[in-house]
């Protein structure tokens, strides 16, 4: 009997200590503007109602402040432009976030456009995936799109 207490007290004990030194698996991450910062492609696709279908491809640069910066080629109707962009963003610890003062200026500096994004980081922040949540001319004219967006990192956080 006592043979068998030991042997079943040692067992638990093994378990116990192997159990407690087994790395924690987290099971919410958390995103942050300091974990979306780095830089990024993407890829629009959709349409702007009553113009026509819309396509851009580009890269932009999310800083840990919030501030994002990029370039674009994009395509609406057929009617091909290279753009830049500037605002800022905003990044809630379940990884959902928005941008809603993106302003795009033509290779002159006019702008053409201020856009709002909703969107959220999968793939341990690796992806992003947005829609279009707001179209507005200079003129302040609003215009009714169907356009998502899927943005990748540029480098992996873990490269070398």
């Amino acid at each position: 009997m006592k043979r068998h207490n030991v042997s079943t007290m040692l067992t638990i004990v093994f378990l116990a200590g192997f159990i407690s030194s087994a790395p924690l698996q987290a099971t919410d991450h958390g995103c942050s503007t300091t974990t979306a910062a780095g830089n990024w492609g993407f890829t629009d696709t959709g349409s702007i109602v009553g113009l026509g279908p819309f396509g851009a491809i580009g890269t932009f640069t999310l800083d840990a402040a919030g501030n994002v910066v990029g370039e674009q080629t994009n395509s609406v109707n057929g009617s091909i432009s290279r753009l830049t962009f500037t605002g800022t963003y905003t990044v809630n610890s379940d990884c959902t976030g928005t941008a809603s003062n993106l302003e795009v200026f033509d290779s002159l500096g006019n702008k053409v456009r201020t856009t709002g994004l909703d969107f959220v980081f999968d793939d341990d922040v690796q992806e992003m995936r947005a829609i279009f949540t707001s179209v507005v001319l200079p003129n302040g004219t609003p215009l009714p799109t169907a356009i998502t967006l899927e943005a990748r990192r540029l480098f992996s956080k873990n490269r070398n």
